[in-house]
């Protein structure tokens, strides 16, 4: 599905990325792990087209889009989920739900509904601000805006970031049943170690702007978390 190969990128004369490697099979979860500051996120920005790069290739259902914008990367399936979730604050949670229809050319029908039955609680606020929902119910409707699109793959960016357990628990079964059911592949930065060994069927851990391990998750022993992962 997506295929990255010896992507590199500089930010104020500074090297991010450096020769990173990473493939997501069709209909798997990939978790890509690391410490702070180690370019998880300039990965990221890079495959959605909202980082420049400045050597490599980024293929997607095998064709290049290193030349197409960010918006031609959402149209092409690719939907983005952000750290911090980005949401409108001042518009309702209805009209930020319909933005992301709007910016796919795609019109409201029975994934509303799909998307809802997902996130039941969202249903109970479509008129109220997204800005003043709680920050579970936020991601909530961050991943329920990306998902609106129909993406072929699904990237999120730390979506455990600062949310309460019980959220933690309704994201990660949700994600469980996309891959299944959507046959929906996604990609994951995500630091909360159980969270990716329950979900992830391969691992990728970055330091220093390369991927230094990668395999399936069940190669993902101690020794390995001790290496690349304990601060």
């Amino acid at each position: 599905m997506l295929r990255i190969d010896n992507l590199q990128v500089s930010i104020g004369g500074s090297r991010i990325l450096r020769g990173v490697q990473l493939e997501v099979p069709a209909n798997r979860l990939v978790c890509l792990m690391g410490r702070n500051g180690v370019g998880k996120t300039t990965t990221l920005k890079s495959i959605t087209g909202l980082q420049k790069t400045i050597a490599g290739e980024i293929t997607f259902e095998g064709r290049s889009i290193l030349n197409m914008k960010p918006e031609n990367r959402a149209r092409a399936g690719i939907a983005y989920v952000p750290q911090g979730r980005d949401i409108f604050p001042n518009l309702t949670v209805l009209e930020n739900l319909k933005i992301g229809l709007v910016a796919t050319g795609r019109k409201v029908n029975g994934q509303m509904t799909r998307v809802l039955d997902l996130f039941p609680i969202l249903k109970e606020f479509l008129a109220r601000k997204g800005g003043v929902l709680s920050g579970g119910q936020q991601q909530q409707l961050a991943i329920a805006r990306a998902l609106l699109t129909e993406p072929k793959l699904l990237i999120l960016d730390e979506p455990t970031e600062g949310i309460q357990p019980n959220i933690i628990d309704l994201i990660g079964d949700t994600l469980q049943k996309l891959k299944s059911d959507s046959a929906m592949s996604i990609l994951l930065v995500e630091q909360y170690l159980d969270f990716c060994k329950d979900l992830a069927d391969d691992f990728y851990i970055m330091d220093r702007g390369a991927i230094v391990a990668h395999g399936g998750i069940g190669e993902l022993t101690d020794e390995v978390v001790r290496k690349y992962l304990t601060v």
